[in-house]
């Protein structure tokens, strides 16, 4: 008897080209990810999560926008605020790993049940942490910007922000991981449309709380926190009713939402240590930082800005590395684990070619587009030197980043946590001390360090991806 997987005949016809395998991507096309072509099932959940990821990108920038026209103290607002809610997304991205690996797994053994249990655990966390976090936090907003250095008057104009922000953080959560259960279920474009939509909402309402045009209050500050959690709330909502009324693979219904202690604690395991694994790299950028402070203003500035774009241009390949733990999670529950690691590698290629370019551009256009945000001559060199050296690591980060994420979604959320630890803690903050206090290379020694670290996290957990352990990770 044959042991070849079944054929999917509800899967469409192989796409010819890639004009045409995009489009059928931003379509929403069903397709079997554990049957499929592998370069065309890449593809398939790659274009709408690094299209969600752009989105996400393009709305950080207008939301500070809209903002700065109300001066330093509501910017400072939000960017205290802002360094506040990024325990927050530590946690939803901590939350959203467990999902992922959970939903892409029970999704490949064909256990929609299952699928949709794992959902619903994750929905109860979620929701638990979330309404700890208001409860907590809410009421004490005023307390919470003066431990963060905010001075009375820019508490006396910028709380409001600040309490509904931190009160309405369920969106956040939820919004995340509810895109991680379409995701790893395979439904990518779902994803991609509600975080369109919750991001096209706060763009669009930003500016009329904010200014109060037309209709709508004039807020200032704390309208931009209220049209956040409009556009974001909406989003959750949609995500809400899609996977109640079964148009995602993902069907819930009432009974999935009924605690299932033993399931709760694999999301509570892996989004624990999925948790861990990003405050430990996010985190990081404090030591960095602390060790640039020496250097003055201007290195500090420019650093912030070479780093800010940097971000920017690594969203759309964290999509790619996404796609990577859906092909993981999925082909390990149809028990295809050679099928899995082909898909990490073709990822990792695409991944390749994306930073690459990215990376070349970078190389050869930073003093344009450090020009874009500072004219000091103090700064630019800078920031010039920020988005030269850290860029030519990216062909190695490319990998780096595809490769944790099929750590994440076989389930082995531990690995690349220990990696992390050892990468960005144990190598690269030492060796950023070294090289710019005592190798005499200043500020741009830092620099260095963030590519050699980039580098060397790729080469490990290459390493260790290639040993083959997480093909046995039971989730």
């Amino acid at each position: 008897m044959s042991s070849s997987p079944p054929v999917n005949t509800d899967a469409p016809a192989p796409a010819s080209g890639l004009v045409a395998t995009i489009r059928e991507a931003l379509r929403g096309s069903r397709l079997d990810y554990t049957t499929a072509p592998l370069g065309q099932a890449v593809i398939m959940l790659a274009v709408p999560m690094v299209m969600e990821m752009a989105m996400e990108s393009i709305f950080a920038v207008a939301d500070v926008f809209w903002v700065a026209h109300l001066g330093a103290d509501a910017v400072a607002t939000v960017g205290l605020t802002e360094s506040m809610l990024t325990i927050i997304y530590t946690a939803a991205m901590g939350l959203s790993i467990g999902a992922t690996a959970l939903v892409a797994r029970r999704t490949g053994e064909q256990d929609p049940d299952g699928a949709a249990r794992a959902a619903g655990q994750s929905v109860i966390l979620g929701l638990f942490i979330a309404l700890a976090i208001a409860a907590l936090a809410t009421p004490n907003s005023s307390r919470l910007l003066r431990v963060m250095g905010a001075s009375d008057h820019v508490v006396d104009s910028g709380v409001g922000f600040t309490r509904v922000m931190l009160g309405g953080n369920a969106t956040i959560l939820l919004l995340f991981m509810l895109n991680a259960v379409f995701r790893g279920s395979g439904d990518a474009v779902i994803a991609m449309r509600v975080l369109w939509l919750g991001n096209i909402l706060n763009i669009v309402l930003g500016p009329c709380f904010i200014f109060g045009l037309g209709p709508f209050p004039r807020l200032g500050v704390a309208g931009a926190a209220v049209a956040t959690n409009l556009g974001r709330g909406t989003a959750v909502a949609c995500q809400l009713v899609i996977l109640f009324t079964a148009r995602s693979r993902v069907g819930l219904t009432l009974r999935h939402l009924g605690l299932d202690f033993t399931l709760m604690r694999s999301v509570v395991r892996l989004s624990g240590s999925g948790t861990i694994q990003i405050l430990i790299s996010t985190a990081s950028y404090i030591g960095l930082v602390r060790i640039l402070s020496v250097f003055g203003s201007p290195a500090l500035a420019g650093y912030t800005i070479g780093m800010r774009v940097i971000m920017f241009a690594l969203l759309p390949a964290f999509g790619l590395s996404n796609a990577a733990a859906t092909m993981v999670g999925q082909n390990l529950g149809a028990r295809r684990p050679d099928r899995a690691e082909q898909a990490v590698w073709t990822a990792g290629l695409y991944n390749v070619i994306f930073l690459g370019t990215i990376g070349v551009a970078f190389l050869i256009g930073a003093p344009l587009i450090a020009s874009f945000f500072t004219n000091d001559p103090s700064v630019r060199p800078f920031a010039i030197g920020c988005l030269r050296t850290v860029s030519l690591g990216f062909v190695f980060y490319a990998y780096g980043m595809v490769l944790t994420q099929a750590f994440n979604g076989a389930g082995d959320t531990w690995t690349p946590t220990v990696v992390n630890l050892f990468v960005f803690w144990l190598w690269e903050i030492p060796l950023a001390w070294w090289l710019s206090s005592y190798a005499g290379f200043g500020a741009r020694g830092v620099f260095m360090a963030l590519t050699i670290a980039y580098s060397t996290l790729a080469v490990v957990t290459a390493i260790l991806f290639r040993r083959g352990g997480w093909k046995r990770t039971a989730v």
